[in-house]
């Protein structure tokens, strides 16, 4: 019968492929965004300007968690059903909020910003010089094109060695698990926090995304701007900003690892923690 049938959906396929296409969308920022940087800038400019990038990518996720707290405030079926129909709070464990209007808010504004780019330079002047790119005639363009399609041919050639050797890189491939662990480490917190912050302080989902976003990520971003001005204005090299990174990364740990001191009483849960009696 109808009422034997478990309830179901298949919309979840447009959410995995939207975040799939939203995700090959943004790759390219970071690396061809840095390498943009790094071609057209000064050496001494480039980390600033580079830490200038990282603070707006700390920004977004900033605005995005007030957007996420503010969404969560508002009912999921927002639009279908009155507000003297909803008969519990935000407070409430049935209480599901408006996640998916953040999605579309979010998708639109992609949208709208990712227009900018079609009208880049393809080559800019390096900063501080002053000759202008040379025109290219009508004469050479054939042969351009024809060496941009060799060059191709032999990127695709040598991407398995190319891969192979930084595979074997031991600077890079501690580097990648460093970035790993880091991130790990910061979206556990991400992921976990809000509901750690409902359970134990009574916090409803928004109030506990407006807090994470308040209190972690403005100091991210002081953190990143003021690094990439310090390695400006004292023109850190390679070798020094490893060994400053190397220290603040130590300290950082340890302060980390005085949390597990700062732990409060599990909450009583009748049946889990406490007896029903």
């Amino acid at each position: 019968t109808e009422c034997d049938k478990e309830p179901g959906s298949l919309l979840w396929i447009f959410v995995m492929v939207g975040n799939i296409v939203r995700g090959m969308g943004e790759t390219p920022i970071m690396p061809l965004g840095i390498s943009y940087l790094e071609d057209f800038a000064k050496a001494e400019n480039s980390p600033f300007y580079l830490a200038c990038l990282h603070t707006a990518t700390v920004i977004g996720p900033f605005l995005g968690l007030l957007l996420a707290s503010f969404c969560a405030e508002l009912f999921v079926d927002i639009g279908s059903v009155g507000a003297d129909e909803i008969t519990i709070t935000a407070t409430d464990a049935r209480w599901v909020g408006a996640w998916w209007l953040g999605i579309l808010i979010c998708a639109l504004l992609n949208l709208l910003v990712g227009i900018p780019f079609w009208f880049l330079p393809k080559s800019l002047v390096k900063e501080g010089e002053t000759n202008e790119p040379e025109e290219t005639s009508e004469k050479s363009v054939a042969p351009l094109q024809e060496n941009d399609k060799n060059e191709t041919k032999q990127t695709m050639y040598d991407f398995i060695p190319f891969l192979k050797a930084l595979f074997h890189n031991p600077v890079y491939m501690l580097f990648i698990c460093i970035t790993v662990l880091q991130f790990s480490a910061f979206d556990g917190m991400i992921s976990f926090m809000p509901k750690y912050l409902e359970q134990q302080f009574g916090k409803s989902a928004s109030d506990a995304i407006f807090l994470i976003g308040v209190y972690n990520l403005p100091v991210l971003c002081v953190g990143y701007f003021s690094g990439g001005l310090f390695m400006k204005k004292f023109k850190i090299n390679i070798y020094q900003a490893a060994n400053i990174a190397f220290w603040v990364s130590l300290l950082e740990y340890l302060l980390y690892f005085a949390a597990y001191w700062t732990v409060c009483d599990t909450s009583p849960v009748a049946g889990l923690t406490v007896s029903y009696q």
